[in-house]
């Protein structure tokens, strides 16, 4: 039979009570708030001049505002000096006491730990010099000196902080009320105590509040600066599919076109034949990538579409069945139709279908025109309405079709404007290069070239 024999721990099992775990925190955060470091040099900096309110001050006078906190603690701090020489009296006693107590008001600015722990020495030895007799156990300089130092102190750190100060004042006029030191007429005790718990309690409770905005604004922040980017993603996923199709139908056809060409040719080499093998399978190996690729950023409902992708000469239909909706759309074509790459069609139309749907949903009413530009080096495309006739319905979700249109623009190198035209309408422009001669075309007239050049082989049909 084995016994098992358990140490207890070194520590004991106070070390593992809640209650001692609670007070050795409470311990820790008043050598963090208070205790340690208490010379470290923190200047007040000025107010924000870009504030709710010195925000709407000129400049010259929002700039002397923003000190105006540390004015008004330097008056204070003037006054605190006053109170304590009328105090005691006048003479070099009252200009002791008067100092004692003004100067901790005026170290908050650059050392408001050590301010803290000047006011409390201060409070007992203008009372012990005579200033007990007007205020016991708290003469007046010392209530209106520590009552600003307790304020400015809360303000600057953490309300954790202000606790332990009302805490340790709690404790000083504790000691002093039951020991008797200096005793006088009036205990100005209670009343200090509870003008400093609600002074604490209001500060503490602007701190959290402004340290709660801070967290939300930031939150906020990160919550559009995600929406933006899973939006991106989104619109880059959609263009993606779309896109597919144009570039599966590119790699088959050269796929086919690379198994058909041995056949065309009379005799041909072994080092063309196994040229145009290689051709194909790496057409074949790209297009089950671009597949295997594909499955990876479809959505779980995405539905492969029954029709092709359509093209710039699909514009007609869309602009149709946009005027069945009661939009007036004008259609206007300049310069040479000429046959472009699939991408650069597809990504047209889809921007002039998203510009209309943007005038559908937030201009009703309005007109548009449709510019489709064949120039020199690109397509140019052109969309503008004027403003809406009626009021816009809410729409949910809607402000993502600029991005969209950006996103095809950019993949296409070329350059976009989205604006809002003088008339209060909009206006979308697109410029998107066309190089004369892709390598699309090169590949896709590979096999006349060789027809041309090649007599047919036998058997072949022309």
């Amino acid at each position: 039979m084995t016994q098992t024999t358990s140490t207890p721990s070194a520590r004991g099992p106070r070390s593992r009570s809640p209650e001692y775990r609670l007070a050795l925190r409470a311990l820790q955060g008043l050598r963090e708030d208070l205790l340690r470091k208490p010379l470290t040099f923190r200047p007040l900096p000025p107010l924000r001049t870009d504030g709710p309110v010195l925000g709407r001050l000129p400049a010259p006078m929002a700039k002397w505002a923003s000190w105006s906190v540390h004015a008004l603690v330097l008056a204070w701090a003037l006054i605190t000096f006053a109170i304590g020489y009328e105090t005691v009296g006048d003479g070099a006693e009252g200009m002791f006491v008067g100092a004692l107590c003004a100067v901790p008001v005026a170290l908050t600015l650059i050392r408001p730990v050590l301010a803290w722990w000047t006011c409390l020495l201060a409070a007992f030895f203008t009372g012990a010099v005579g200033a007990f007799r007007e205020g016991w156990p708290w003469p007046p300089a010392a209530v209106g000196a520590m009552l600003v130092v307790m304020t400015v102190v809360a303000a600057r750190t953490r309300p954790r902080t202000a606790a332990w100060m009302w805490g340790i004042a709690f404790a000083y006029t504790a000691v002093i009320t039951l020991l008797g030191v200096g005793g006088g007429p009036l205990e100005t005790g209670p009343q200090f105590l509870v003008a400093a718990a609600f002074v604490l309690l209001a500060v503490s409770l602007f701190h959290i509040r402004r340290a709660g905005q801070r967290e939300v604004v930031a939150q906020m922040s990160v919550t559009a600066v995600e929406r933006d980017r899973r939006t991106l993603l989104e619109e880059r996923t959609t263009i993606a599919r779309e896109l597919h199709d144009v570039v599966a139908h590119h790699m088959s056809v050269v796929a086919i076109q690379a198994e058909a060409a041995p056949y065309r040719v009379e005799n041909p080499p072994p080092e063309l034949e196994q040229a145009f093998v290689t051709i194909r399978e790496n057409a074949v190996a790209a297009l089950t990538e671009l597949r295997r690729v594909l499955g990876v950023v479809r959505a779980e409902d995405y539905e492969a579409p029954d029709a092709p992708q359509p093209q710039l000469s699909d514009l007609p239909r869309l602009l149709s069945n946009v005027r069945d909706t009661g939009l007036d759309v004008e259609h206007v074509t300049t310069g040479a139709v000429r046959e472009l790459p699939q991408g650069v069609e597809l990504s047209a139309y889809r921007i002039v279908q998203e510009a209309l749907s943007n005038v559908l949903r937030h201009a009703p009413g309005a007109a548009a025109r449709v510019e489709v530009s064949y120039v020199l080096g690109g397509l140019g495309l052109r969309i503008v309405n004027g403003p809406g006739t009626a009021d816009a319905p809410p729409s949910p979700g809607a402000g993502h079709g600029v991005t969209g249109m950006r996103e095809r623009v950019g993949m296409l190198g070329g350059e976009m404007t989205a604006d809002p035209t003088d008339g209060g309408g909009f206006e979308v422009t697109v410029f998107v290069p066309v190089a004369q001669a892709s390598p699309q075309d090169a590949v896709t007239k590979v096999l006349p070239v060789v027809e041309d050049t090649v007599p047919p082989a036998r058997g072949a049909s022309a």
